[in-house]
């Protein structure tokens, strides 16, 4: 188990975002580190809580953000605006739903998933969806694609 995965097993065992609920995939408790006065990531949180997820938010300064990202091993161009993490991975950025549930139904030897930036149609972020989202997985800080949503 790597670094990573041990870090957010404990913090999944200290906050109990390690439990899966049967019918879609997708563990009942989350845990999301955002800046204090980012509008979008409490967006993100409020579509995950509609989805019946249990989201605790951590308030981190841009440091603390940037060292848990480092923690979690998100590499620098997949960085987005917070970080989540849940049932033992890291999940960056305004990552859709069917992309959280096709992690958790494959389960995945990865670190985490991440789409990079802020685009706009994304859970939290206003505005029309322009094109299909290109999620990456990421695993001892490199890249590859995850899938099209």
């Amino acid at each position: 188990m790597t670094r990573l995965l041990k870090t957010l097993t404990l913090i999944g065992l200290l906050t109990g975002t390690g439990t899966v609920q049967a019918d879609d995939h997708l563990p009942d408790k989350a845990v999301m580190f955002k800046t204090p006065n980012c509008g979008c990531c409490a967006g993100h949180a409020k579509h995950l809580e509609e989805q019946g997820i249990d989201v605790r938010v951590i308030h981190a300064s841009p440091a603390q953000m940037a060292k848990t990202k480092a923690k979690a091993g998100v590499p620098h161009d997949a960085r987005s605006c917070h970080t989540i993490a849940m049932g033992g991975y890291a999940i960056e950025g305004h990552v859709p739903t069917p992309a959280m549930k096709k992690l958790f139904k494959e389960k995945p030897d990865i670190d985490g998933i991440a789409l990079a930036g802020m685009p706009t149609g994304t859970p939290g972020m206003p505005g029309p969806k322009e094109g299909p989202f290109k999620v990456k997985s990421f695993n001892g800080g490199t890249l590859s694609a995850f899938g099209d949503f």
